[in-house]
């Protein structure tokens, strides 16, 4: 019998990967890049530093991870929570 035809999804392809990887940090760089040309109505003195919510997104995504993980602590069931007991 003929095995079915697996489909082939976009990041499937190890080349495709690397290339949105690449893409991002290219990405990444211009924006900070553009933030030393591009001037910036600034609300308070901490948003007109150079790179500022560069830093401000890297600070709040690793507190998000962490925060989470201790989250995972309170929130965590038993393995057989769903089992019935009969």
């Amino acid at each position: 019998m003929n095995e079915p035809v697996q489909k082939q999804h976009l990041f499937d392809n190890p080349r495709n990967v690397s290339l949105a990887i690449g893409s991002l940090y290219i990405v990444c760089i211009l924006l900070f890049l553009l933030d030393f040309i591009l001037h910036r109505h600034a609300t308070s003195e901490w948003d007109g530093f150079t790179g500022f919510f560069a830093l401000f997104g890297f600070i709040a995504c690793v507190t998000i991870v962490l925060a989470a993980k201790q989250l995972r602590k309170i929130l965590k069931h038993k393995e057989n929570y769903y089992d019935v007991d009969d």
